[in-house]
């Protein structure tokens, strides 16, 4: 469920000039609001950051802090502002590489023929527009 979690989505957007409804739609797709999710490739908490890439943005203790919801956005949205950096004024390309990497962008020069990165990208556009033109909530998350 997005409400607990909409004023610190709000903060970390705001402090990385980012659009919140943007942060909201990859929240959404990546972990459906579950700060304590963990994919079986061992990306963590809301926006399924890796602790390599968090690392690299300056967190000591990854596994431990990005099951902080405010770390995770924080750093989330760093990550995403720099991913629009390396790719200005393509979105796609960005998300294309919050989900694959940014060197399988590169090496494809656009978003790689990856089935699950086009249908990514394609979802977290999906449900930006939904988050931007409304206010719509997204269901509670099943219990685990």
């Amino acid at each position: 469920m997005a409400e607990p979690f909409v004023q610190m989505i709000g903060e970390a957007a705001a402090v990385n000039g980012q659009d919140a409804s943007l942060i909201k739609a990859i929240v959404h797709v990546e972990s459906g609001f579950d700060a304590g999710a963990v994919s079986a490739k061992g990306a963590m908490g809301l926006m399924q950051l890796m602790p390599a890439t968090a690392q690299q943005l300056g967190l000591d203790d990854a596994r431990t802090q990005l099951l902080d919801p405010a770390v995770n956005l924080r750093v989330g949205a760093q990550h995403l502002a720099r991913l629009l950096r390396l790719f200005p004024q393509r979105l796609d390309l960005a998300l294309a590489a919050y989900n694959a990497g940014e060197g399988a962008v590169l090496k494809y020069a656009g978003i790689p023929p990856y089935a699950e990165t086009q249908a990514y990208v394609r979802s977290v556009l999906d449900w930006y527009r939904v988050y931007s033109e409304s206010t719509y909530a997204p269901p509670p998350c099943p219990a685990r």
